[in-house]
């Protein structure tokens, strides 16, 4: 059996993008977030931006492939994120975690702060995760 993740131990770093126009636009119809601001470059510039920002939603989705390919055996409870920077078309990322604690009368339920970080000084996305064993029930 793998020993639970203890505070302290890391994910493995995990690139996230670049992501080209196409895949914007093709998330852009998948979610139903049509904002222009993602898909129009014209629109993005008038926002101050050299490229339009992908959707923050995109590099949410990153997150679970993520900590499923670092702990298989783990499944996410519960994810909140926070957007701080945006990461534009064309622009990689790295997503990296950290345990943070481990709760739940059993320590099973795992915290994880997670970081997507793009090129600029600023993180694209704060999040933290809960994660539980894969075959714990969901009891939220």
């Amino acid at each position: 059996m793998t020993r639970p993740p203890a505070p302290g131990d890391r994910t493995e770093v995990t690139a996230v993008g670049p992501f080209d126009a196409a895949a914007v636009v093709a998330y852009a119809r998948a979610s139903g977030d049509d904002n222009p601001l993602h898909v129009d470059p014209t629109i993005a510039a008038a926002a101050g931006f050299p490229a339009p920002p992908v959707h923050g939603m995109r590099l949410m989705a990153a997150i679970e492939p993520a900590l499923a390919a670092w702990r298989p055996d783990l499944r996410i409870k519960r994810l909140a994120g926070a957007f701080v920077e945006p990461l534009l078309v064309g622009e990689q990322a790295r997503l990296s975690g950290r345990v943070l604690k481990t709760t739940g009368a059993d320590a099973t339920e795992v915290l994880i702060r997670i970081t997507i970080q793009g090129p600029r000084r600023g993180p694209c996305l704060v999040a933290e995760a809960v994660v539980v064993p894969r075959e714990a029930e969901a009891t939220a």
